[in-house]
């Protein structure tokens, strides 16, 4: 898991192999990391040619309000005393920082990350716009195997989401959910150990909750991100908040 989360974000299941060899002296064949990589949902896909949806690189943005501009980002846990890791793919709003959705499982595809952005579009009362080449909110990823698939590409066009993927090891590009993974391994994972998945979730479901609902940001005026949003959504926000990317 360290390992494509660095160095090894790129490679194929043999490239991956020979890192695992010499980095972690570990004996083992490709046959038994593509298994394990299948478990775990991290297998590249298959390059065929020219991608069905091309690669849009990031570019400047200014966001002004909320519902604009969303960061995605995957992290991985582990259970004490095993082997066994669970996955979270969180979304946050960079302007009112709220994590609109989120993902918690020992298995993250695509298709598991999709369906929390869909519940997450629902709950923010978003809509594709009538115009042909317009969006209804820009999200931007790293370039994870479940964010480069088809199925997530289809996902994004079918729901007029402009999908940015930015340059590889380049985390600052997608600062705001790096930012919170960092607090949730502060907060949570060095604070707690967890024996069962459903121990792990649990907790996870209950530091969300505090995050959106209690817990203050300096950079919103030492409120939560539900305050600031409910506080300004009817006079609209104050053009001092707003963020160049």
């Amino acid at each position: 898991m360290e390992a494509i989360e660095g160095d090894g974000a790129t490679y194929g299941v043999k490239n991956l192999t020979e890192y695992l060899r010499e980095h972690h002296k570990l004996r083992i064949n490709h046959k038994k990391v593509a298994r394990l990589c299948g478990k775990l949902g991290i297998l590249l896909p298959h390059r065929t040619g020219s991608p069905k949806y091309p690669r849009r690189l990031v570019r400047n943005r200014l966001v002004t309000a909320p519902n604009q501009h969303w960061q995605l980002d995957i992290k991985y846990g582990s259970i004490e005393g095993s082997r066994r890791f669970f996955f979270i793919a969180s979304a946050i709003d960079v302007f009112d920082r709220r994590i609109v959705g989120y993902y918690r499982g020992s298995k993250c595809q695509a298709k598991d990350i999709t369906g929390m952005l869909k519940e997450a579009i629902i709950r923010r009362g978003l809509k594709a716009p009538e115009e042909q080449d317009g969006h209804c909110i820009v999200l931007r990823t790293d370039n994870g195997p479940q964010f480069v698939s088809n199925h997530f590409g289809e996902f994004c066009e079918e729901n007029k989401i402009f999908h940015e993927r930015i340059p590889p090891r380049s985390p600052n590009y997608n600062a705001f959910i790096e930012s919170f993974h960092s607090n949730l391994e502060r907060d949570l994972f060095r604070r707690f150990t967890f024996e069962y998945f459903e121990e792990a979730y649990y907790r996870i479901d209950e530091y969300m909750e505090f995050y959106n609902e209690r817990r203050y940001h300096g950079s919103l005026g030492r409120m939560s991100p539900a305050k600031f949003y409910e506080k300004y959504k009817d006079i609209g926000f104050p053009e001092e908040m707003a963020i160049s990317l």
